[in-house]
């Protein structure tokens, strides 16, 4: 009957099994949200793809003690779970609450942290040029490479004057970042939560005598018997 011990095991391995394509999903997600931009520095994001690599782990971990209704599996998934939970719950409100001004900061930082090469890759593959603008510092040394090619693939539609030229990377890329956090702090808060129901769902089933038990019994030869 629903609520059983049949239904429980059934639906906690139905869970562990949605967990797996949820963990795919946010690993996909993650990987989006990093490769929309080469070089911005997005740790939250990070965060959102080790909890999907963590929840294929613990969703293999899950099936197994479901399977087996194994005590220590089950406990040691509970426990696992629950701080999973508050880890991508933590990370999915970082993501929802960063802003314009934090995005525009850690793109900064990673367009600082990366070599030429990485900055003509991304100027080259979204038609852009620089971060924020074409200013050279004090010391005469750009942060940017030559943005000779990319001004002419952009103005290769339009008459070519001196004026012509692309846009700064960080404008080109502000939609990219920002659809890149919501999309993951979305997907982490509406999956976090099935995750508690889970962990209740585990000890339930966990407390549950199994139906199909048998208790050993001492077998001994009728030889050894005492009469």
């Amino acid at each position: 009957m629903c609520g059983g011990f049949t239904c429980s095991k059934n639906a906690l391995i139905a869970l562990n099994v949605l967990y797996v394509v949820v963990a795919s999903i946010l690993i996909s997600v993650a990987v989006y949200g990093q490769a929309s931009s080469l070089v911005t520095n997005l740790p939250i994001v990070g965060g959102i793809l080790a909890c999907g690599v963590f929840l294929i782990l613990i969703s293999l971990l899950g099936l197994a003690g479901a399977v087996r209704h194994h005590q220590v599996m089950l406990f040691f998934y509970m426990v696992i779970l629950f701080l999973l939970f508050l880890v991508q719950f933590s990370v999915a409100c970082a993501c929802l609450a960063v802003n314009s001004d934090q995005q525009e900061m850690l793109a900064q930082q990673g367009w600082n942290k990366v070599d030429m090469d990485v900055k003509e890759e991304v100027q080259e593959r979204f038609k852009c040029c620089g971060f924020q603008d074409r200013s050279i510092p004090a010391n005469g040394t750009a942060d940017y490479p030559s943005c000779d090619i990319v001004d002419r693939i952009c103005c290769q539609n339009m008459v070519i004057t001196p004026h012509c030229q692309c846009d700064p990377c960080m404008e080109t890329l502000k939609e990219r970042i920002d659809n890149a956090f919501k999309l993951c702090g979305g997907i982490g808060l509406f999956f976090s939560f099935t995750e508690l129901f889970a962990v209740w769902l585990a000890r339930r089933y966990r407390n549950q005598p199994d139906p199909n038990y048998k208790e050993p019994h001492a077998i001994f030869p009728r030889k050894n018997y005492l009469y």
